[in-house]
Protein backbone atom coordinates (compact mmCIF):
# COMPACT_ATOMS: atom_id res chain seq x y z
CA UNK A 1 0.00 0.00 0.00
CA UNK A 2 1.38 3.26 -1.15
CA UNK A 3 0.13 6.76 -1.46
CA UNK A 4 0.95 8.74 -4.55
CA UNK A 5 0.31 12.11 -5.92
CA UNK A 6 -1.83 12.87 -8.61
CA UNK A 7 -0.85 15.35 -10.89
CA UNK A 8 -3.12 15.90 -13.35
CA UNK A 9 -7.31 16.96 -11.82
CA UNK A 10 -8.58 14.68 -14.87
CA UNK A 11 -7.00 11.52 -12.98
CA UNK A 12 -7.78 12.45 -9.99
CA UNK A 13 -10.90 9.71 -8.41
CA UNK A 14 -14.43 12.16 -8.71
CA UNK A 15 -16.26 9.44 -7.87
CA UNK A 16 -14.79 9.07 -4.45
CA UNK A 17 -14.18 12.43 -3.84
CA UNK A 18 -17.83 13.47 -4.30
CA UNK A 19 -18.49 10.84 -1.33
CA UNK A 20 -16.89 13.44 1.03
CA UNK A 21 -18.04 16.47 -0.71
CA UNK A 22 -21.62 16.52 -2.73
CA UNK A 23 -20.46 19.35 -4.20
CA UNK A 24 -18.82 19.01 -7.99
CA UNK A 25 -18.24 22.51 -8.18
CA UNK A 26 -16.56 23.01 -5.12
CA UNK A 27 -14.83 19.31 -5.75
CA UNK A 28 -13.26 20.44 -9.30
CA UNK A 29 -12.26 24.02 -7.41
CA UNK A 30 -10.15 22.72 -4.91
CA UNK A 31 -8.43 19.50 -7.05
CA UNK A 32 -7.87 22.31 -9.68
CA UNK A 33 -6.19 24.36 -6.80
CA UNK A 34 -4.81 22.13 -4.47
CA UNK A 35 -2.75 18.81 -4.41
CA UNK A 36 -4.49 15.59 -4.72
CA UNK A 37 -3.07 11.87 -3.16
CA UNK A 38 -4.62 8.42 -3.87
CA UNK A 39 -3.91 5.52 -1.19
CA UNK A 40 -3.24 2.72 -3.73
CA UNK A 41 -2.95 -0.80 -3.44
CA UNK A 42 -2.23 -3.33 -6.05
CA UNK A 43 -2.72 -0.32 -8.33
CA UNK A 44 -6.80 0.42 -6.86
CA UNK A 45 -7.76 3.56 -5.40
CA UNK A 46 -8.47 2.77 -1.66
CA UNK A 47 -8.44 6.47 -0.56
CA UNK A 48 -7.99 9.95 -1.67
CA UNK A 49 -7.33 13.06 0.35
CA UNK A 50 -6.42 16.71 -1.03
CA UNK A 51 -4.12 19.46 0.09
CA UNK A 52 -4.89 22.90 -0.34
CA UNK A 53 -3.14 25.85 1.19
CA UNK A 54 -5.01 28.86 2.80
CA UNK A 55 -2.65 31.13 3.84
CA UNK A 56 1.32 31.51 4.65
CA UNK A 57 2.19 28.41 6.41
CA UNK A 58 -1.25 27.22 7.13
CA UNK A 59 -2.35 24.42 5.06
CA UNK A 60 -6.09 22.53 4.41
CA UNK A 61 -6.95 19.08 4.33
CA UNK A 62 -10.11 19.57 2.06
CA UNK A 63 -10.92 16.14 1.39
CA UNK A 64 -10.49 12.69 2.99
CA UNK A 65 -12.01 9.57 1.86
CA UNK A 66 -11.64 5.98 2.06
CA UNK A 67 -13.66 4.04 -0.65
CA UNK A 68 -16.84 2.03 1.41
CA UNK A 69 -15.30 -1.51 1.62
CA UNK A 70 -12.13 -0.84 2.54
CA UNK A 71 -13.63 1.42 5.73
CA UNK A 72 -13.10 0.93 9.52
CA UNK A 73 -9.86 -1.01 8.87
CA UNK A 74 -7.79 1.93 9.54
CA UNK A 75 -7.01 3.88 6.50
CA UNK A 76 -8.57 6.77 7.29
CA UNK A 77 -6.24 7.60 9.86
CA UNK A 78 -3.34 6.44 7.46
CA UNK A 79 -3.98 9.06 5.18
CA UNK A 80 -4.57 11.44 7.64
CA UNK A 81 -1.37 10.79 9.14
CA UNK A 82 0.50 10.92 5.82
CA UNK A 83 -1.12 14.39 5.04
CA UNK A 84 0.06 15.74 8.09
CA UNK A 85 3.49 14.49 7.47
CA UNK A 86 3.39 15.58 3.69
CA UNK A 87 2.19 19.25 4.81
CA UNK A 88 5.21 18.95 7.49
CA UNK A 89 7.80 17.97 4.98
CA UNK A 90 6.48 20.95 2.52
CA UNK A 91 7.39 23.29 5.60
CA UNK A 92 3.66 23.75 6.45
CA UNK A 93 3.46 24.71 9.81
CA UNK A 94 -0.32 24.52 10.85
CA UNK A 95 -2.93 22.17 8.91
CA UNK A 96 -6.48 22.84 9.40
CA UNK A 97 -9.77 20.89 8.67
CA UNK A 98 -13.11 21.30 8.39
CA UNK A 99 -15.99 19.22 9.00
CA UNK A 100 -19.65 19.31 9.53
CA UNK A 101 -21.40 19.17 12.48
CA UNK A 102 -23.09 15.90 11.85
CA UNK A 103 -19.79 13.81 10.64
CA UNK A 104 -19.24 12.10 14.29
CA UNK A 105 -16.89 9.61 13.24
CA UNK A 106 -14.65 12.65 11.05
CA UNK A 107 -14.73 14.72 14.57
CA UNK A 108 -13.46 11.72 16.82
CA UNK A 109 -10.75 10.58 14.34
CA UNK A 110 -9.46 14.26 13.70
CA UNK A 111 -9.38 14.47 17.95
CA UNK A 112 -7.99 11.44 18.33
CA UNK A 113 -5.12 12.01 15.71
CA UNK A 114 -4.42 15.22 17.56
CA UNK A 115 -6.30 17.88 15.90
CA UNK A 116 -8.07 20.49 18.37
CA UNK A 117 -11.64 22.28 17.79
CA UNK A 118 -10.42 25.63 16.91
CA UNK A 119 -14.38 27.20 15.92
CA UNK A 120 -17.48 27.06 14.00
CA UNK A 121 -18.48 28.61 10.53
CA UNK A 122 -22.83 28.73 11.57
CA UNK A 123 -25.08 27.42 8.75
CA UNK A 124 -22.01 27.11 6.34
CA UNK A 125 -23.48 23.67 4.69
CA UNK A 126 -26.83 25.89 4.50
CA UNK A 127 -25.49 28.81 2.39
CA UNK A 128 -23.03 26.78 0.10
CA UNK A 129 -24.64 23.42 -0.59
CA UNK A 130 -27.69 23.65 -3.06
CA UNK A 131 -28.78 20.48 -1.38
CA UNK A 132 -29.86 19.42 2.48
CA UNK A 133 -27.01 17.21 3.80
CA UNK A 134 -28.20 14.37 5.84
CA UNK A 135 -25.35 12.15 8.29
CA UNK A 136 -26.05 10.02 11.32
CA UNK A 137 -29.90 11.06 11.18
CA UNK A 138 -28.74 14.73 11.87
CA UNK A 139 -28.52 17.28 9.35
CA UNK A 140 -25.59 18.99 8.36
CA UNK A 141 -25.75 22.90 9.02
CA UNK A 142 -22.63 24.26 10.39
CA UNK A 143 -18.59 23.43 9.48
CA UNK A 144 -16.78 22.28 12.76
CA UNK A 145 -12.74 24.13 12.31
CA UNK A 146 -9.95 22.08 13.67
CA UNK A 147 -6.38 22.24 13.64
CA UNK A 148 -3.13 21.02 14.46
CA UNK A 149 0.59 22.37 14.84
CA UNK A 150 3.02 20.53 12.66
Amino acid sequence: MYIREINSPEEAPLSLLLVADPSEKAVHDYINRGMCFVLEEEEDIRGVFVLLPTRPHIIELVNITVEETYQNKGLGKFMLKEAVNIARLKGYKTMEIGTGNSSIGQLALYQKCGFRIIGIDGDFFIKHYDEDIYENGIRCRDMIRLSQDL
